[in-house]
């Protein structure tokens, strides 16, 4: 997917008026703190779902998905303003970027390749203060989701010098309006034996605090990684919180029948992105940085509202093809000005699926993502 390369959003008449946006990032960037997002990102999260279970034995409505994946999410600007006219107000102008997801299952293969579980395309955008509806200057998330379901998800950016706040989140279905009312079931404790959760095969990695707590996979992440900056972007697809606007839309079949209710139908997305700054192992060297995410999907069907989790932490990456005569410390070199074992190994780290257990033997032609 790739833009033409003469494309600009060009609004005619133009929109000359002055425009409060949220607090700025790099000064040159009219995307604010979202210019963090650019790049492409790729490593590994978790993923759960209860799926709607139909044709089981009497009671059993669902059927416990769990995934490690391997993921690539990549952000591109999209060139000049985009105009947004207004009625009740003058007109206004959003900056944002084109994203494109894809998400695999870690374990699980097919044709010898990850089996895919997840393709998302979509846009973030900044968006001004306003005065109809009185708003704070905000950011959104539109998206499309080829199961059913699109998404508009608006909230706020803000800034840190600490690393992310992470809270406790739980899988436990509640009734549908109720939290306050949770529903357990068997499927989510991993040494009761189950035919409706994932199969042993599917679960090499995968532990009982995973599932108690999907979190748990951003924080173990985190270990000993030093945070130099967070950008926390914040969104929900609730038309009041955190901020005015926002919704979901889905197909007939997620809907399902008026009378009886529906087969899945996607009810509420809540996100927080953070855009992490990492200190690098060499001092005086380079930083990192770093992607991580949770969203919340409720699913509702059959009386209740079924958590989908994912989560995932994701290296900023560019790409390299080696070449004859190339070593781990060369490219180190080229990418960071230094070739010392710890850059070198970072390297290394981030590609061993495509090196091997040794990092003296790199083969020309192989695809490596260089951490930047």
């Amino acid at each position: 997917m790739e833009l033409k390369p003469d494309f600009a959003f060009t609004p005619l008449p133009s929109i000359n008026r002055s425009l409060l946006f949220s607090v700025a990032g790099p000064a040159a960037s009219p995307l604010g703190l979202l210019e963090g997002l650019k790049g492409t990102w790729i490593g590994n999260g978790f993923n759960v779902i209860w799926r709607p279970f139909q044709g089981g034995p009497p009671n059993q409505d669902r059927f416990l998905e769990l995934n490690l994946t391997e993921e690539i999410l990549r952000f591109e600007e999209i060139p000049g303003p985009i105009p947004n006219r207004g009625l009740l107000q003058p007109d206004i102008n959003m900056f944002g970027l084109w994203y494109l997801q894809t998400i695999a299952d870690a374990n699980i293969k097919a044709n010898g390749r990850p089996a895919g579980l997840h393709l998302e395309p979509g846009i973030w955008a900044v968006v001004p203060q306003t005065e109809h509806p009185q708003e704070v200057p905000t950011v959104v998330r539109m998206a499309s989701i080829p199961h059913g379901t699109t998404i508009i998800a608006q909230g706020v950016a803000s800034t840190s010098q600490e690393g992310p706040h992470i809270t406790d989140i739980n899988i436990t279905p509640f009734v549908i309006g109720n939290p306050a009312k949770p529903v357990a079931f068997p499927e989510s404790n991993l040494s009761i034996p189950s035919e409706f959760r994932t199969p042993r095969e599917g679960l090499a990695g995968i532990d009982q605090a995973f599932v108690d707590n999907p979190n748990v996979v951003l924080k173990r992440a985190l270990h000993g990684t030093p945070i130099k900056n967070t950008v926390a972007l914040t969104v929900s697809s609730d038309a009041g919180t955190p901020v005015f606007g926002g919704g979901l839309a889905n197909t007939a079949f997620l809907q399902g029948s008026p009378n009886e209710g529906p087969n899945a139908q996607a009810a509420l997305v809540t996100a927080t992105f953070w855009i992490e700054t990492t200190q690098g192992p060499v001092a005086d060297g380079p930083d990192f940085h770093q992607l991580q995410y949770t969203q919340t999907v409720l699913l509702n069907f059959n009386g209740l509202s079924w958590p989908h989790i994912t989560v995932a932490t994701l290296l900023r990456s560019s790409p390299y093809s080696v070449s004859r005569g190339d070593t781990l410390s060369s490219i180190a070199l080229q990418f960071y000005g230094d070739g010392a074992e710890p850059l070198w190994r970072k390297i290394y780290n981030a590609n061993t699926a495509v090196i091997g257990p040794d990092p003296d033997v790199i083969l020309p032609g192989q695809q490596l993502n260089i951490p930047t």
